[in-house]
């Protein structure tokens, strides 16, 4: 037998049983439900906050799977910016940051359109904006050429990756990618879920690009979901669950590309965590809640833009002590400003005044 999947003479052809996913499909299916019908049920600041924080955290998740750890508060700004979310003050994000919104929002807000070459070398390109470090290292807008060797497939920090699969040659590349599209974009009778899978699986491995294939398999993921349910509102994020199980994620991927072109081992895996992906969204839903419940008890207080910001980041699980140092440098404002800011907040109740002083003076929410 070849050495991976795409070397064999019936690729792409794949198989799976349809039996086998039954049930793991069902139970998807009737998630995915229960999920919407929840949503539905809210308020629209509530939906939009819980639209908010799962595509700030796909967006995080997506590039730290990569290595690149972004800047919560610049993705939230940006999120917020490009959806027209009113949040309070804004942050300045990144051309990076904004790249990797406006990818992941045109895959999830136009899903119905068709997925073509000049759509994912624009994304490509959104990835790695003309200031990007890898710019003139990497090809940018247009699929890799292998002239540093075959692309590998590799996890693992570096010195000690593990190489997964090679992918196909690049001369391949435009027969392979227009082969891809196609079916992408043609109906057939495999439900929307699987096609998700398979998606996903059938473009990690043609690895077109030199860098930033993680990143668009996930997009084109997320793509094929929002098809799946005819909406352009996500409530969960997969790149999360997949940075939590990204061991798994390799073996299962590992397994397969050295398989035959049997393919239902990964669509099992793919529906499982898709699955544990839609239950962690509770964890999204309760927090969208308490932070709905907080401003319900304080509608009577007056926040200023720079009050409002930071509230809203201690409600998003704000790491380590909040002090006026911190304030005023994440609100952009003078010591004193921000002092004044924290006082007014905690004569209203809104703060209280952790127990140690002096310069070490901390603050922290008033628990409802």
């Amino acid at each position: 037998m070849s050495g991976y999947i795409h070397e064999l003479a019936e690729w792409p052809k794949f198989r799976w049983s349809p039996e086998a996913l039954l049930q793991r499909l069902a139970t998807v299916c009737y998630s995915q439900g229960w999920l919407l019908g929840r949503m539905e049920n809210m308020g629209f600041s509530s939906r939009a906050e819980a639209f908010l924080s799962t595509l700030t955290q796909d967006v995080l998740k997506s590039s730290e799977i990569e290595g690149e750890i972004l800047d919560k508060e610049q993705v939230r700004s940006s999120v917020a910016r490009h959806l027209g979310i009113d949040i309070g003050a804004l942050i300045q994000a990144g051309r990076n940051v904004d790249g990797v919104v406006e990818m992941i929002l045109d895959a999830t807000q136009n899903f119905a359109q068709p997925l073509t070459k000049e759509r994912l070398f624009g994304w490509h390109r959104l990835l790695f904006p003309t200031n990007d470090r890898k710019i003139g290292r990497i090809r940018v807008g247009e699929w890799r050429d292998d002239s540093n060797g075959p692309m590998q497939v590799v996890s693992g920090p570096l010195g000690r990756e593990r190489v997964h699969f090679e992918a196909p040659a690049a001369e391949r590349l435009e027969e392979e990618m227009a082969a891809f599209l196609d079916w992408f974009n043609r109906d057939d009778d495999t439900d929307l879920i699987v096609r998700a899978g398979i998606a996903h699986f059938w473009f990690v491995t043609i690895h077109p690009f030199e860098d930033g294939n993680g990143r668009i398999a996930r997009a084109i993921t997320d793509m094929m979901l929002a098809r799946s349910v005819h909406s352009s509102q996500r409530f969960y994020s997969m790149s999360a669950q997949i940075q939590g199980e990204r061991n798994a994620y390799y073996k299962t991927l590992e397994e397969t590309q050295k398989g035959n072109l049997e393919i239902t081992g990964w669509l099992e895996w793919f529906l499982d965590c898709l699955g544990r992906t839609i239950n962690a969204a509770e964890e999204i839903l309760t927090s969208v809640l308490n932070k709905a419940r907080f401003w319900g008890t304080y509608a009577d207080v007056q926040f200023n833009d720079r009050q409002r910001l930071m509230v809203n980041m201690l409600l998003d699980g704000f790491e380590g002590k909040l002090t006026s140092t911190k304030w005023a440098k994440l609100a952009k404002c003078s010591q004193d400003t921000a002092l004044r800011d924290i006082l007014s907040l905690v004569e209203c109740g809104v703060l209280t005044k952790d127990s140690a002083g002096g310069r070490s003076t901390s603050y922290s929410l008033q628990v409802i």
